[in-house]
């Protein structure tokens, strides 16, 4: 197609109105939610960047499929379809149904986390370090030196750093269960890893003989970036590198609702009987019989269609094309971001942008409110307030990076949309100077970006 724009490969087959609240309304809303984007009702957003997470379009074939939909209690044939599906793309054996991703993570770490371990990843992301630190083990990241310097572009930031995975597990390895791989790797700006890093990484873990596990929600637009960035794969399908990719682990969590290209689900997946057993008892008290886990069977039977389509190439080369126009369109006005951009959002550099905001004022918060508060864009903050540890004498270690997400739902907005995003960012840049911090008033002890009610801090009134 030479230098023609790369469009859409769909058309739109029903449409749904989105809000256009005034500015009056979104200042209301603001002071309703305490700050907190999360808070905010869906009719008080006009584009809704705060997750990629199950807010995408579904196909006509997966509308279609739904229609099979088998709600049998056990034994449903939506399942077994299910299964076939997963079992071809990742080849593990054992397949375990769940309501979301989230719920994979407990059910995994609940049988092979206790007190006192240390779970090693990349990057760990706000709910799978939460299921790790909830069972008393530390969430150790990783992520190789350059995936910390969100201007510096290299293909594979998403990198676990090797050293550092053979320091710990020589110091610490009796207290290792598994390691994890996060692809693409989310909390460091949606980068990927390659292949050779998952070659080395299940190497060393094989001297140490511990489990390696992907958290492979991204999986296929982590499998594209290897396709085009990567030596010796340019020829292979976007399939075959996936099935690569999961051959080198030995099991993986997956949120269905990212590149299951479904509104809701996900899955655990490993070839260890006993260690699936466990899961599956644990899955029977919190989710459901083990040919449901907590879904219905016209879920079952949109996720099995959506992990056929999300392979297409057509579709993964629109994907990253249209993440990446709303990155040249920004970066162009001077906003610094993540480089280079990710698979599913453009990641903006807060703490670059707003060097006059403290950390301990959640920088990347403020830019967040803004964008809303300019166009009713929400993105979601992944810095200090996602991310940043608070001590016991009250202090806090802030986040590695003051990032805003703006996370772009799959085949759901046009570039019409992402145009007027880009205008949003652009316009709320040019005022950066003015923009204060906030600090919070209430706070939950686990995942507290979620809830937490905030207010703002002044201008210059130094907390």
């Amino acid at each position: 197609m030479g230098m023609r724009p790369i469009i859409e490969p769909f058309r739109v087959h029903t449409v749904q109105s989105i809000a256009m609240p005034s500015r009056e309304v979104r200042e209301e809303a603001l002071r309703r939610s305490h700050y907190n984007l999360f808070g905010l009702r869906a009719d008080e957003v006009t584009i809704d960047l705060l997750t990629d997470s199950g807010t995408g379009a579904m196909s006509t074939r997966q509308w279609a499929g739904m229609m099979l939909g088998d709600e049998s209690y056990a034994g449903s044939s939506s399942f077994f379809r299910f299964e076939e599906v997963v079992r071809d793309l990742t080849g593990f054996s054992e397949v375990i149904p769940t309501h979301q991703g989230r719920a994979a993570e407990k059910i995994l770490f609940a049988t092979l986390v206790d007190d006192g371990r240390v779970v090693l990843n990349n990057n760990h992301f706000d709910t799978t370090r939460a299921n790790v630190e909830y069972r008393g083990a530390e969430a150790r990241d990783l992520v190789v030196a350059e995936g910390s310097d969100p201007a510096l572009v290299a293909p594979f930031k998403g990198n676990m750093d090797i050293d550092a995975l053979r320091s710990s597990l020589e110091a610490d390895g009796d207290r290792v269960p598994l390691v994890m791989v996060t692809i693409t790797n989310n909390a460091g700006g949606g980068q990927p890893v390659s292949m050779a890093n998952l070659r080395a990484v299940r190497q060393v873990c094989d001297e140490y003989d511990i489990p390696v596990f992907l958290d492979a929600c991204r999986f296929a637009e982590n499998a594209w970036f290897i396709k085009t960035r990567e030596d010796g794969y340019a020829d292979k399908s976007p399939k075959e590198i996936a099935q690569e990719m999961f051959s080198l682990a030995d099991g993986c969590t997956m949120s269905a609702k990212k590149d299951g290209l479904a509104n809701i689900g996900g899955f655990l997946a490993l070839n260890d009987e006993r260690v699936a057993s466990e899961c599956r008892n644990l899955l029977i008290l919190t989710e459901g019989f083990p040919t449901y886990g907590g879904l219905a069977g016209y879920d079952l039977e949109a996720i099995a269609q959506g992990l056929v389509e999300v392979l297409d190439e057509d579709y993964l080369r629109y994907r990253t094309r249209s993440v990446e126009y709303l990155a040249e369109k920004v970066a162009a006005g001077g906003v610094p971001i993540v480089q280079p951009p990710g698979g599913h959002a453009v990641f903006v550099d807060a703490r670059a942008l707003l060097p006059h905001i403290p950390l301990q004022e959640y920088p990347a918060q403020s830019l967040a409110v803004e964008f809303y508060r300019e166009g009713g864009v929400r993105g979601v903050e992944l810095g200090s307030l996602a991310f940043g540890i608070p001590q016991e004498d009250g202090t806090e270690v802030p986040a590695a990076m003051e990032l805003v997400r703006l996370a772009i739902p799959r085949r759901m907005y046009t570039q019409s949309h992402i145009d007027y995003v880009a205008e949003v960012v652009l316009d709320v840049a040019t005022r950066a100077e003015s923009m204060g911090g906030y600090r919070i008033v209430e706070q939950a002890p686990w995942l507290r970006h979620f809830t937490a009610r905030l207010e703002p801090v002044p201008v210059g009134s130094g907390g």
